[in-house]
């Protein structure tokens, strides 16, 4: 597989840039002049109370909404003018999968290799090694020839997650992925995120539960009130008494408080 790190200058590149980004919906704010920056390799968590701002900030990162103001920028552009989307792996909260839908958890896997190599190409050797190391990093290699429609939602989720494995993204953002997710799964989870980080992915998580990765996190990004209310490695996080091991399902009211 290809290593995207691929110089020591890399490391100290900005995979996302937000610079007071801003964003009302109607007379409501919900981002006030959110700035930080995402490096190249770098292991981050989003978190925050329900109504904090994640998912909007999320959609304003991936192109999907514009900031009232401020700037963003993904892998050095606008993120709405990035023509190779590859380059991005995306998995929202509870993907929806149509019952009729015909398509097998390898139809979906492959999928994610379509904009990298253009869907006019056949698939080569390297994409069929991408897809069958994304499925096994997800823990459906057995479950291939499956309709996807048939698997649980658990299931579902996992093969979104390798879907998005599979393009070998240089951003990696995930929407809650682990909801829904055994114990078994958020293990093999953790180890596809480790070893994207270890070619050179950037990972922003969002996520309620954070005990699978706490061990390997760099960094914790908090958004409290529309507002940037923590943003800092775990230790700092554990000096102050939160383990993000222990604390799973009352983690943003802990990271509130610590603010």
């Amino acid at each position: 597989m290809r290593t995207v790190l691929e110089s020591p200058s890399d490391a100290d590149t900005a995979v996302i840039s937000a610079d007071a980004v801003c964003f009302s919906y109607a007379n409501t704010p919900v981002l006030d002049c959110v700035s930080f920056e995402l490096r190249r390799g770098e292991f981050t968590a989003l978190v925050g109370p329900n109504g904090s701002g994640k998912s909007t900030l999320i959609r304003i990162l991936l192109g999907l909404l514009p900031p009232a103001a401020g700037r963003v920028t993904v892998l050095g552009r606008s993120p709405e003018s990035l023509a190779e989307r590859w380059r991005i792996g995306y998995v929202p909260q509870r993907p929806t999968v149509a019952e009729l839908l015909p398509a097998t958890v390898q139809d979906v896997v492959d999928a994610g290799r379509l904009a990298r190599r253009g869907w006019w190409r056949r698939p080569g050797p390297d994409d069929r090694v991408a897809t069958d190391t994304a499925l096994d990093a997800v823990g459906l290699t057995a479950m291939r020839h499956r309709r996807l429609a048939e698997l649980s939602g658990g299931q579902q989720q996992r093969a979104y997650i390798a879907k998005a494995l599979a393009s070998e993204p240089e951003l990696l953002v995930l929407d809650e992925p682990t909801a829904g997710i055994d114990a078994d799964s958020q293990r093999r989870f953790r180890d596809a995120l480790v070893a994207s980080r270890a070619r050179g992915a950037t990972v922003l998580l969002v996520s309620h539960e954070l005990s699978a990765v706490a061990d390997d996190l760099d960094r914790v990004l908090m958004l409290r009130h529309g507002k940037v209310g923590f943003d800092g490695p775990p230790a700092d996080l554990a000096a102050g008494g939160i383990s993000l091991g222990v604390h799973a399902t009352d983690l943003p009211v802990w990271l509130e408080d610590h603010a």
